[in-house]
Protein backbone atom coordinates (compact mmCIF):
# COMPACT_ATOMS: atom_id res chain seq x y z
CA UNK A 1 0.00 0.00 0.00
CA UNK A 2 0.86 3.43 -0.24
CA UNK A 3 3.21 4.96 2.36
CA UNK A 4 0.09 7.84 4.37
CA UNK A 5 -2.26 6.01 3.17
CA UNK A 6 -4.43 5.79 6.13
CA UNK A 7 -7.67 4.03 4.41
CA UNK A 8 -9.55 4.15 1.48
CA UNK A 9 -13.01 2.54 1.93
CA UNK A 10 -15.96 1.85 -1.28
CA UNK A 11 -19.30 2.85 0.58
CA UNK A 12 -21.65 0.38 -0.05
CA UNK A 13 -24.69 3.05 0.97
CA UNK A 14 -26.43 0.79 3.10
CA UNK A 15 -24.04 1.76 6.18
CA UNK A 16 -20.88 -0.35 6.04
CA UNK A 17 -17.83 0.25 3.57
CA UNK A 18 -15.59 -2.15 2.01
CA UNK A 19 -11.55 -1.22 2.94
CA UNK A 20 -9.54 -1.31 -0.40
CA UNK A 21 -6.90 -3.39 0.76
CA UNK A 22 -3.82 -2.35 -2.31
CA UNK A 23 -2.52 0.33 -4.24
CA UNK A 24 -3.30 -1.35 -7.28
CA UNK A 25 -7.41 -2.04 -6.61
CA UNK A 26 -7.14 1.61 -5.34
CA UNK A 27 -5.53 2.85 -8.64
CA UNK A 28 -7.89 0.67 -10.94
CA UNK A 29 -11.26 2.01 -8.89
CA UNK A 30 -13.69 3.11 -11.08
CA UNK A 31 -16.80 5.34 -9.74
CA UNK A 32 -19.90 2.27 -10.99
CA UNK A 33 -17.92 0.61 -8.06
CA UNK A 34 -19.40 2.56 -5.61
CA UNK A 35 -18.98 5.83 -3.25
CA UNK A 36 -14.35 6.27 -3.04
CA UNK A 37 -13.12 8.25 0.38
CA UNK A 38 -9.30 8.51 0.36
CA UNK A 39 -8.09 9.41 4.24
CA UNK A 40 -4.18 10.50 3.55
CA UNK A 41 -1.28 12.00 5.57
CA UNK A 42 -0.21 14.77 3.27
CA UNK A 43 3.35 14.80 4.70
CA UNK A 44 4.58 11.57 3.61
CA UNK A 45 6.39 11.67 -0.27
CA UNK A 46 4.22 8.85 -1.96
CA UNK A 47 0.87 10.33 -0.49
CA UNK A 48 1.86 13.62 -2.35
CA UNK A 49 3.05 11.33 -5.42
CA UNK A 50 -0.07 9.34 -5.69
CA UNK A 51 -2.27 12.97 -5.50
CA UNK A 52 0.16 14.84 -8.20
CA UNK A 53 -0.95 11.07 -10.59
CA UNK A 54 -4.52 11.02 -9.68
CA UNK A 55 -6.96 12.49 -12.42
CA UNK A 56 -8.95 14.63 -10.21
CA UNK A 57 -6.34 17.66 -9.03
CA UNK A 58 -4.13 20.63 -11.16
CA UNK A 59 -1.10 21.48 -9.69
CA UNK A 60 -2.70 24.09 -7.97
CA UNK A 61 -5.37 22.17 -6.35
CA UNK A 62 -2.52 19.24 -4.78
CA UNK A 63 -0.61 22.95 -3.46
CA UNK A 64 -3.38 23.46 -1.61
CA UNK A 65 -4.33 19.92 -0.28
CA UNK A 66 -0.72 20.10 1.16
CA UNK A 67 -0.24 23.47 2.31
CA UNK A 68 1.15 23.90 5.85
CA UNK A 69 -1.22 26.09 6.21
CA UNK A 70 -4.78 26.51 5.52
CA UNK A 71 -7.77 28.84 6.01
CA UNK A 72 -11.29 27.34 6.87
CA UNK A 73 -13.12 27.66 3.16
CA UNK A 74 -15.13 26.53 0.38
CA UNK A 75 -14.24 26.90 -2.93
CA UNK A 76 -14.28 25.92 -6.72
CA UNK A 77 -11.50 22.85 -7.87
CA UNK A 78 -11.79 21.67 -11.99
CA UNK A 79 -13.50 18.40 -10.80
CA UNK A 80 -15.34 19.45 -7.84
CA UNK A 81 -15.03 21.57 -4.69
CA UNK A 82 -12.28 21.64 -2.04
CA UNK A 83 -13.46 22.36 1.37
CA UNK A 84 -10.88 23.07 4.25
CA UNK A 85 -12.18 22.57 7.83
CA UNK A 86 -10.58 22.98 11.25
CA UNK A 87 -10.73 20.20 14.03
CA UNK A 88 -10.06 21.07 18.05
CA UNK A 89 -6.34 18.99 19.22
CA UNK A 90 -7.06 16.72 21.48
CA UNK A 91 -3.99 14.67 20.79
CA UNK A 92 -1.77 14.23 23.90
CA UNK A 93 0.47 16.99 25.11
CA UNK A 94 -1.30 19.12 22.65
CA UNK A 95 -2.92 22.67 22.73
CA UNK A 96 -6.52 22.55 22.13
CA UNK A 97 -5.85 25.81 20.21
CA UNK A 98 -3.75 24.52 17.71
CA UNK A 99 -6.30 23.73 15.72
CA UNK A 100 -5.97 20.58 13.22
CA UNK A 101 -6.27 20.67 9.45
CA UNK A 102 -8.50 18.55 7.18
CA UNK A 103 -8.60 19.36 3.59
CA UNK A 104 -11.31 17.63 1.60
CA UNK A 105 -11.77 17.60 -2.05
CA UNK A 106 -15.39 16.21 -2.96
CA UNK A 107 -17.23 15.75 -6.46
CA UNK A 108 -20.50 13.38 -6.75
CA UNK A 109 -17.79 9.91 -6.60
CA UNK A 110 -15.44 10.33 -4.61
CA UNK A 111 -13.66 12.60 -1.42
CA UNK A 112 -10.18 12.71 -0.63
CA UNK A 113 -9.32 13.82 2.79
CA UNK A 114 -5.57 14.84 3.70
CA UNK A 115 -4.35 15.38 6.84
CA UNK A 116 -0.99 15.77 9.16
CA UNK A 117 -1.98 15.18 13.01
CA UNK A 118 -4.42 12.41 14.03
CA UNK A 119 -8.22 13.15 14.08
CA UNK A 120 -10.25 11.73 16.68
CA UNK A 121 -13.81 12.53 14.52
CA UNK A 122 -12.29 10.82 11.81
CA UNK A 123 -11.98 7.57 14.63
CA UNK A 124 -15.39 8.22 15.14
CA UNK A 125 -16.55 7.97 11.81
CA UNK A 126 -14.68 4.72 10.79
CA UNK A 127 -16.32 3.10 14.15
CA UNK A 128 -19.68 4.11 12.68
CA UNK A 129 -18.67 1.71 9.40
CA UNK A 130 -17.65 -1.31 11.22
CA UNK A 131 -21.60 -0.85 12.94
CA UNK A 132 -23.33 -0.36 9.80
CA UNK A 133 -24.16 3.38 10.80
CA UNK A 134 -21.97 4.82 8.74
CA UNK A 135 -22.48 7.86 6.20
CA UNK A 136 -24.13 6.14 3.21
CA UNK A 137 -22.95 8.39 0.29
CA UNK A 138 -20.23 11.42 -0.11
CA UNK A 139 -23.68 13.91 0.94
CA UNK A 140 -23.67 12.23 4.23
CA UNK A 141 -20.09 11.67 4.29
CA UNK A 142 -18.96 15.24 4.12
CA UNK A 143 -21.65 16.35 6.94
CA UNK A 144 -20.75 13.80 9.18
CA UNK A 145 -17.11 15.22 9.41
CA UNK A 146 -18.53 18.31 9.57
CA UNK A 147 -20.88 17.09 12.46
CA UNK A 148 -17.90 15.35 13.97
CA UNK A 149 -15.48 18.01 14.47
CA UNK A 150 -17.96 20.47 15.54
CA UNK A 151 -19.14 18.20 18.14
CA UNK A 152 -15.60 17.48 19.84
CA UNK A 153 -15.43 21.44 20.50
CA UNK A 154 -17.76 20.82 22.95
CA UNK A 155 -15.53 19.76 25.93
CA UNK A 156 -13.37 22.50 25.33
CA UNK A 157 -15.48 25.72 25.33
CA UNK A 158 -17.47 24.10 28.24
CA UNK A 159 -14.10 23.42 29.95
CA UNK A 160 -13.33 27.51 29.11
CA UNK A 161 -16.59 28.88 30.97
CA UNK A 162 -15.61 26.53 33.89
CA UNK A 163 -12.42 28.11 34.35
CA UNK A 164 -13.28 31.39 34.11
CA UNK A 165 -15.79 30.46 36.64
CA UNK A 166 -13.44 29.39 39.00
CA UNK A 167 -11.27 32.93 37.89
CA UNK A 168 -14.11 35.01 39.04
CA UNK A 169 -14.85 32.83 42.21
CA UNK A 170 -10.84 33.43 42.97
CA UNK A 171 -11.71 37.58 42.79
CA UNK A 172 -13.51 37.67 45.64
CA UNK A 173 -10.84 36.02 48.19
CA UNK A 174 -8.33 38.50 48.27
CA UNK A 175 -6.07 36.43 50.36
CA UNK A 176 -5.39 33.92 47.37
CA UNK A 177 -3.25 35.28 44.77
CA UNK A 178 -4.76 35.55 41.37
CA UNK A 179 -3.00 33.54 38.35
CA UNK A 180 -2.69 36.48 35.59
CA UNK A 181 -1.24 34.18 33.43
CA UNK A 182 -3.10 31.56 33.49
CA UNK A 183 -5.88 33.72 32.76
CA UNK A 184 -3.71 35.18 29.87
CA UNK A 185 -3.28 32.06 28.68
CA UNK A 186 -7.25 31.06 28.62
CA UNK A 187 -7.71 34.53 26.51
CA UNK A 188 -5.35 33.38 23.60
CA UNK A 189 -6.62 30.28 23.48
CA UNK A 190 -9.79 31.57 23.36
CA UNK A 191 -9.07 34.20 20.63
CA UNK A 192 -7.18 31.74 18.74
CA UNK A 193 -9.96 29.01 18.53
CA UNK A 194 -12.26 32.28 17.44
CA UNK A 195 -9.92 32.89 14.50
CA UNK A 196 -10.31 29.52 12.55
CA UNK A 197 -13.98 28.99 14.29
CA UNK A 198 -15.55 32.00 12.16
CA UNK A 199 -14.12 31.38 8.76
CA UNK A 200 -15.23 27.87 9.40
CA UNK A 201 -18.87 29.12 9.94
CA UNK A 202 -18.91 30.94 7.03
CA UNK A 203 -17.56 28.12 5.01
CA UNK A 204 -20.49 25.81 6.16
CA UNK A 205 -23.01 29.22 5.82
CA UNK A 206 -22.12 28.73 2.05
CA UNK A 207 -22.56 25.13 1.83
CA UNK A 208 -26.17 25.29 3.22
CA UNK A 209 -26.98 28.30 1.31
CA UNK A 210 -25.36 27.32 -1.99
CA UNK A 211 -25.99 24.76 -4.66
CA UNK A 212 -23.30 21.86 -4.74
CA UNK A 213 -24.50 18.36 -6.80
CA UNK A 214 -22.45 16.48 -4.11
CA UNK A 215 -24.96 18.06 -1.11
CA UNK A 216 -27.95 16.58 -1.13
CA UNK A 217 -31.09 18.73 -0.03
CA UNK A 218 -32.03 16.71 2.28
CA UNK A 219 -28.39 16.65 4.02
CA UNK A 220 -28.30 20.86 4.35
CA UNK A 221 -30.66 20.43 7.21
CA UNK A 222 -28.40 18.54 9.51
CA UNK A 223 -25.20 20.89 7.78
CA UNK A 224 -27.49 23.84 8.98
CA UNK A 225 -27.73 22.05 12.72
CA UNK A 226 -24.05 21.66 12.90
CA UNK A 227 -23.35 25.69 11.48
CA UNK A 228 -25.67 26.78 13.92
CA UNK A 229 -23.73 24.84 16.65
CA UNK A 230 -20.81 26.19 15.92
CA UNK A 231 -22.53 30.03 15.94
CA UNK A 232 -22.95 29.30 19.69
CA UNK A 233 -19.76 28.52 20.07
CA UNK A 234 -18.44 31.58 18.51
CA UNK A 235 -21.11 33.29 20.92
CA UNK A 236 -19.69 31.44 24.04
CA UNK A 237 -16.21 32.34 22.97
CA UNK A 238 -16.89 35.77 22.60
CA UNK A 239 -18.38 35.73 26.27
CA UNK A 240 -15.62 33.72 27.47
CA UNK A 241 -13.31 36.98 25.92
CA UNK A 242 -15.33 39.50 27.58
CA UNK A 243 -15.40 37.78 30.65
CA UNK A 244 -11.89 37.31 30.26
CA UNK A 245 -11.28 41.15 30.27
CA UNK A 246 -13.80 42.09 32.67
CA UNK A 247 -12.18 39.97 35.33
CA UNK A 248 -8.44 41.28 34.42
CA UNK A 249 -9.94 44.96 34.52
CA UNK A 250 -11.52 44.14 38.58
CA UNK A 251 -8.19 42.60 38.81
CA UNK A 252 -6.36 45.63 37.49
CA UNK A 253 -8.62 48.10 39.38
CA UNK A 254 -8.43 45.57 42.77
CA UNK A 255 -4.61 46.43 42.65
CA UNK A 256 -4.87 50.07 41.84
CA UNK A 257 -7.48 50.85 44.52
CA UNK A 258 -5.26 48.85 47.31
CA UNK A 259 -1.78 50.80 45.81
CA UNK A 260 -3.89 54.33 46.31
CA UNK A 261 -4.79 53.19 50.08
CA UNK A 262 -1.36 52.24 50.68
CA UNK A 263 -0.69 55.53 49.05
CA UNK A 264 -3.00 57.85 50.87
CA UNK A 265 -1.96 56.10 54.66
CA UNK A 266 1.45 56.89 53.66
CA UNK A 267 0.64 60.72 52.75
CA UNK A 268 -1.40 60.95 56.10
CA UNK A 269 1.47 59.74 58.49
CA UNK A 270 3.70 61.95 56.32
CA UNK A 271 1.32 64.93 56.58
CA UNK A 272 0.95 63.94 60.57
CA UNK A 273 4.87 64.13 61.00
CA UNK A 274 6.15 66.74 58.97
CA UNK A 275 5.46 69.63 61.55
CA UNK A 276 6.92 67.52 63.90
CA UNK A 277 9.87 67.15 62.18
CA UNK A 278 10.18 70.28 60.90
CA UNK A 279 9.98 71.22 65.13
CA UNK A 280 12.40 68.98 66.30
CA UNK A 281 14.76 69.78 63.54
CA UNK A 282 14.57 73.49 64.49
CA UNK A 283 15.26 72.77 67.98
CA UNK A 284 17.94 70.28 67.18
CA UNK A 285 20.31 72.70 65.46
CA UNK A 286 23.79 73.25 67.38
CA UNK A 287 23.43 77.08 67.53
CA UNK A 288 22.74 79.43 70.90
CA UNK A 289 19.59 81.25 71.30
CA UNK A 290 17.45 78.09 71.57
CA UNK A 291 14.54 78.52 74.22
CA UNK A 292 14.07 75.86 77.10
CA UNK A 293 18.05 74.99 77.63
CA UNK A 294 18.10 76.17 80.95
CA UNK A 295 14.72 75.12 82.28
CA UNK A 296 14.03 71.21 83.39
CA UNK A 297 11.20 70.90 82.25
CA UNK A 298 11.66 71.75 78.55
CA UNK A 299 11.57 68.99 77.00
CA UNK A 300 8.38 67.75 79.01
CA UNK A 301 6.67 70.66 77.88
CA UNK A 302 7.74 70.69 74.49
CA UNK A 303 6.68 66.56 74.03
CA UNK A 304 3.30 67.43 75.52
CA UNK A 305 3.12 70.22 73.25
CA UNK A 306 3.97 67.68 69.57
CA UNK A 307 1.17 65.52 71.05
CA UNK A 308 -0.81 68.32 70.97
CA UNK A 309 -0.27 69.11 68.31
CA UNK A 310 -0.75 66.06 66.43
CA UNK A 311 -3.94 65.39 67.54
CA UNK A 312 -4.96 68.86 66.66
CA UNK A 313 -3.73 67.96 62.87
CA UNK A 314 -5.45 64.48 63.77
CA UNK A 315 -9.16 66.14 64.21
CA UNK A 316 -8.55 69.01 61.28
CA UNK A 317 -8.24 65.46 58.62
CA UNK A 318 -11.38 64.20 60.28
CA UNK A 319 -13.28 67.48 60.14
CA UNK A 320 -12.16 67.32 56.63
CA UNK A 321 -13.09 63.44 56.32
CA UNK A 322 -9.22 62.72 54.74
CA UNK A 323 -9.50 59.98 57.82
Amino acid sequence: MINGLLHALVLDEKGGARAIENSDELHNWKPEQGKLWVHMDYSQKEVVNWLKNCEFLTDYELESLTADETRPRITSATNGHMLFLRGINLNPAQSPEDMVSIRLFINQDIVITTRKRRLLSIQDILTTFHTNTGPCNISELVCSITQKLTSRMQSVIDSLDETLDEFEEEIDEPSKKFDNQGLSQLRRQAIALKRYLKPQKEALSSMVNNHYPWLLDDDKAKLNETTNLLIRYLEELDSSIERAQIIQQTITNQVSEQLNQRMYVMSVVAALFLPLGFLTGLLGVNVGGIPGTESPYAFTLFVVFLVVLTASIGVYFKNKKWL
